[in-house]
């Protein structure tokens, strides 16, 4: 619209700049009258004529610069006076356009100037405010606004002028909006005022009557549902419940208010009014009906009982707005009831706790007795198991003591010249001995599973490294058995106890071994979940199912008519073991078509390399030959059997019960090094005390010379290992193996 309009700009510039030509003209012209009359009057007729000629010729040429001067000043006017003709019609066209594009539209169009003077408008704006035509041309919207206010046009004109015509004028001075203002013949009008860039103001203005009759029809329909809800919700009450409006009539009840005051079906009229509610109440024998008064300011709910007939009813009564009153009558009267039973329930079931409780006191008085009972009984029980483990382990220490000394005996004999039938006595003897060995150390190990002595110590395992060692300790069991034994490179760590998931692998490969005549034995590790499956299969006579649970019970053994058989503790062990660690043990065997026994323990993470210890350098040829040994111990068949067979070895053996007896011996006397002996073999357990580190300890003091040094022992816990480890002092257990022995001390004098 405003692009319409720019040409009326256009032109009252051009009319402006032909008013400036033709004043420039005029005063053109002046100067032109007044150099010629100025000319004629100061001709001097006394001149020259030659003087006169000059004169008139250069009057000549200013006239004629002057003629074209108007000539170019009048042909631009012309052409200002076209362009401005040009200019006016185009803004009448644009105007014209805009008044019929106005007059289309159904909605009343209002355009007021920067002034506020109303400059356009439609026929539509005419119709909604005929009083626009009554006033003058281009009227102020103030004057507008003050002809509608005084025809009571709207509504708000009509109750107010003064209000209306400022409110009024204040939202066309801010223009910022739509509003809606309703008229007085009952139509709506949306009003929706713009700024222009003039600073002007477009009002659109729209009839919305049937908007807001839908609006309201939407409204009456959907306060309906909520009444008609209401009603529904009132009637599944089981309270009565009645609301009067503010002059007292009775606006809505339900059914439950009808069937407490024993209204007749559908006839409200007794209660049509408050003063008839309360009426009616009393007509049923009511007697404080000061609790159905009015109230008309508005409070917090009153509460109060009363009878209505046989029935006692609580009614509540509430002011609500705008000056209303709701009552509402619950029958309590099977409440109280109820509660009247539950009461008589109480105060029988109190008495009837009260003599449980009696009871209970005796009850528990006879727990607590057996209570104290049992807890006697358990801790003589702990006494006894602790009894007993201090039995086997005391027992299993006086046992090695003289199997040990046996085993050095049978060991030594070993070494000599013996005829065939002796030797194999001998070797006999050994066998017989090696299996006492395994039974004891099996009890022993039992005892300390069951007595909690042995702590796991979880920790990342190279599983190759425990299989390569496991390789080499049944490679020559094996193969003498002319069996196969098949044992992978993992390249697998695992979380769990060295110790323990080594001693249930031996078992496990020791009972393959023991139980399989011919074809092989093989370890196999599989990864499933997070865990590592490791499992010994054998090619052996294989287990009934029904005997799974059997053979992991103590001294067990299943009969074979082939074999050798084990002394029943190795899978006991293995029971007590995982159990200790938490990893599952599986069997999976058939009649005739071999075994597996597997554990599946916790996958881990490598840990940091740790550099390998030296190698002792063996002795290339020969055993050691002169080398002086020192033995104490409180035994003297154990010293014995070792004098024997170390003297075979071709050591010079010493021996002494304690430490006072070898500090005695003249040997040790001889002053130098030639006194000091190259080895120290002491038991750790001697008379009166004494220990074996200490006597050790004792004597390198003496020396003054950190002596290589041995200790044998019979005691296998773990406090013994953890003071010789951090003494530097290796361990032998009883009974010693005489090439454990033999091995040891080549690395320790060598």
């Amino acid at each position: 619209m405003n692009a319409r309009l720019a040409p009326a700009g256009d032109s009252e510039a051009a009319a402006a700049r032909i008013a400036t030509l033709e004043a420039r003209i005029a005063q053109l012209e002046t100067i032109n009258s007044a150099l010629i009359d100025r000319v004629e009057r100061s001709s001097d007729f006394q001149g020259g004529a030659f003087s006169m000629f000059e004169t008139a010729i250069s009057l000549e040429a200013l006239v004629r610069e002057r003629t074209a001067a108007l000539e170019d000043a009048l042909a631009r006017l012309s052409r200002a006076n076209a362009a401005l003709g040009h200019a006016h019609r185009e803004a009448e066209e644009a105007r014209t356009r805009l008044r019929d594009a106005i007059e289309t539209l159904a909605d009343g169009f209002a355009l007021f100037d920067a002034q506020d003077r109303l400059i356009l408008c439609n026929a539509a704006y005419r119709r909604y405010w005929p009083e626009v035509g009554e006033l003058a041309a281009d009227p102020p919207f103030t004057d507008v606004i003050n002809a509608v206010a005084r025809s009571g046009r709207t509504v708000g004109a009509l109750v107010s002028p003064e209000r209306w015509v400022a409110d009024r004028l204040a939202r066309h001075a801010t223009a910022d909006g739509v509003h809606v203002q309703a008229l007085s013949d009952g139509r709506w009008l949306q009003i929706n005022e713009i700024r222009t860039s003039e600073g002007g103001t477009v009002g659109i203005y729209t009839d919305i009557t049937e908007v807001k009759a839908e609006d309201a029809r939407d409204r009456a329909r959907e306060l309906a549902e909520r009444n008609l809800a209401l009603q529904t919700t009132l009637d599944t009450l089981s309270e009565g419940v009645c609301l009067y409006d503010q002059q007292h009539g009775l606006v809505v009840h339900n059914g439950g208010l009808a069937r407490i005051l024993r209204l007749p079906p559908g006839d409200r009229s007794a209660i049509a009014t408050h003063a008839g509610l309360v009426a009616h109440c009393r007509s049923l024998g009511l007697a404080n009906a000061d609790i159905l008064d009015w109230r008309a300011a508005e409070g917090e709910r009153r509460a109060a009982q009363g009878r209505l007939g046989e029935r006692l009813v609580e009614i509540r009564s509430t002011p609500i707005q705008p000056g209303g009153m709701a009552f509402s009558f619950d029958d309590i009267t099977d409440r109280l009831h109820y509660e009247e039973g539950l009461r008589e329930a109480a105060e029988t079931l109190e008495r009837r706790v009260a003599a449980r409780t009696i009871e209970l006191e005796a009850e528990v008085a006879e727990r607590r007795t057996v209570e104290a009972a049992l807890l006697a009984a358990k801790t003589a029980a702990e006494l006894a198991n602790r009894s007993k483990t201090s039995f086997l382990a005391a027992a299993s220490h006086d046992l090695l003591q003289p199997l040990n000394a046996a085993r050095l005996f049978v060991a030594a004999l070993g070494e000599r010249r013996l005829a065939l039938p002796t030797r194999a006595l001998v070797r006999q003897t050994g066998t017989a001995l090696d299996s006492v060995e395994e039974l004891l150390e099996a009890l022993f190990e039992i005892s300390r599973l069951d007595a909690g002595a042995m702590q796991p110590e979880i920790g990342p395992i190279e599983l190759d490294r425990m299989l390569g060692a496991l390789r080499i300790e049944f490679a020559t069991q094996a193969r003498q058995s002319g069996l196969v034994l098949k044992v992978p490179e993992t390249g697998i760590w695992v979380r769990s106890d060295v110790r323990l998931l080594r001693r249930i692998l031996q078992n496990f490969v020791s009972n393959a071994l023991r139980y399989t005549r011919m074809g092989s034995v093989a370890i196999t590790v599989t990864c499933v979940d997070g865990l590592a499956r490791i499992a010994v299969r054998d090619t052996g006579p294989g287990i009934d199912p029904a005997n799974f649970e059997l053979i992991f019970e103590e001294f067990r053994r299943l009969s074979h008519d082939r074999g050798p058989t084990g002394k029943g503790l190795g899978l006991a062990i293995v029971r007590r073991a995982s159990q200790m660690l938490g990893h599952r043990v599986e069997l999976a065997s058939r009649p005739g078509e071999g075994a597996e026994f597997a554990v599946l323990v916790p996958l881990g993470e490598a840990s940091p390399a740790e550099p390998q210890a030296a190698r002792p350098r063996e002795r290339s040829s020969g055993e050691t030959t002169g080398g002086r040994v020192l033995i104490v111990d409180n035994d003297e068949a154990i010293l014995q059997g070792m004098e024997a067979l170390l003297g075979k070895w071709g050591y010079r053996v010493l021996t002494a019960h304690s430490l006072d007896a070898a500090l005695e011996l003249p040997e040790l006397k001889i002053a130098g090094a030639d006194g000091l002996p190259a080895l120290l073999i002491a038991d750790y357990h001697l008379d009166d005390g004494e220990r074996g580190d200490a006597v050790v300890a004792a004597l390198r003091r003496q020396f003054g010379a950190q002596v290589p040094a041995l200790i044998i022992s019979a005691d296998r816990s773990e406090e013994v290992k953890a003071q010789l480890a951090a003494a530097g002092l290796p361990m032998l257990h009883k009974p010693v193996k005489p090439a454990q022995l033999r091995a040891l001390l080549r690395t320790l004098v060598n």
